[in-house]
């Protein structure tokens, strides 16, 4: 592997430092951009020259990774890769296109999220509820919540304990790009909350700002919460994943199985597309269909 070339390294310390990308993204371009400059110079055995690459270099380019096996999602970002960076210097360096513009990104599948059948779903949730010490009242309560208002993990550690009303039944969530939405719950929820409230008084004094914190009275932090969530079903629910989202997924899920309006279900979500919310609609199909095959005397060859 040819040493980083000049121009890259400078764009990749613009991501760092000025475009204030993500630790993942500029990791991830690094490798990519190095990769395509290894094949266009032979290993470097010619200079980079970024203007005389053109739309058909990137092509043949993009073929032989495919060719090599590269995942579809693997390509797609290989290539934003070099549109990020052909952007960059036609702003700062006078390069006067961007061969990778045209380039057709692969689609996509997109899997069907995971989720959890009803009944196991009450089973987790009603198990964890047997002990009354702190940690055993919280965790259930975080099970409980996450199922039953569809929150996101990252905005259930982050709720403030001001945005969680019981006599109104409502948490005020905030969500994606700072956008706030009101989640109702019903009186069994409530009741867990105020239940909540209680022991962590007991157990952490009444000065806190998150509504779920550790024993210690800090808040709670992501890969904590999976772990309890992943732990509680583990055992009890039979999906591929555990973790904190399948509980969101479970949530919209059964909301639409039982009736309710897709665009209620959306705005529950805070998803800004009805069609983000409309794959849970292609679940409930699935689980129709595989109930007709299943109870329908003819739907099976005789």
């Amino acid at each position: 592997m040819t040493n980083l070339n000049p121009m890259i390294k400078e764009f990749i310390d613009y991501l760092s430092y000025e475009a204030a990308a993500s630790s993942h993204t500029v990791e991830a371009y690094n490798r990519d951009l190095k990769q395509w400059a290894d094949s266009v110079t032979d290993h470097g055995k010619y200079p980079l020259s970024p203007e005389t690459i053109t739309q058909s270099d990137l092509r043949m380019w993009v073929l032989a990774i495919s060719r090599s096996g590269a995942s579809a999602r693997t390509i797609r970002r290989k290539v934003q890769a070099l549109r990020a960076f052909y952007k960059w210097a036609m702003r700062f360096k006078g390069l006067k296109n961007n061969p990778a513009d045209e380039i057709v990104l692969p689609k996509l599948d997109k899997p069907l999220p995971v989720y959890i059948r009803p009944e196991e779903t009450a089973e987790v949730i009603d198990s964890a509820s047997e002990g009354s010490d702190f940690e055993s009242v919280r965790n259930s309560l975080i099970l409980d919540m996450l199922y039953s208002t569809g929150i996101r993990c990252s905005e259930l550690v982050s709720l403030l304990d001001s945005a969680v009303d019981t006599k109104k039944g409502e948490l005020r969530v905030r969500g994606k790009r700072n956008k706030d939405r009101i989640i109702p719950f019903g009186e069994s929820l409530s009741e867990k909350i105020d239940s909540y409230r209680a022991v962590r008084e007991k157990e952490t004094g009444n000065d806190v700002r998150e509504f779920f914190v550790r024993s210690s009275g800090e808040p709670l932090y992501r890969k904590l919460v999976y772990n309890i969530v992943h732990s509680s079903l583990q055992g009890h629910a039979h999906a591929t994943r555990l973790s904190p989202h399948v509980l969101r997924h479970s949530f919209a899920t059964d909301m639409l199985n039982n009736g309710a309006d897709l665009d209620a279900v959306r705005s529950l979500l805070g998803h800004e597309s009805l069609a983000t919310t409309q794959i849970y609609t292609h679940i409930s199909y699935r689980d129709l269909k595989n109930n007709y095959q299943q109870a329908h005397p003819r739907a099976k060859k005789q």
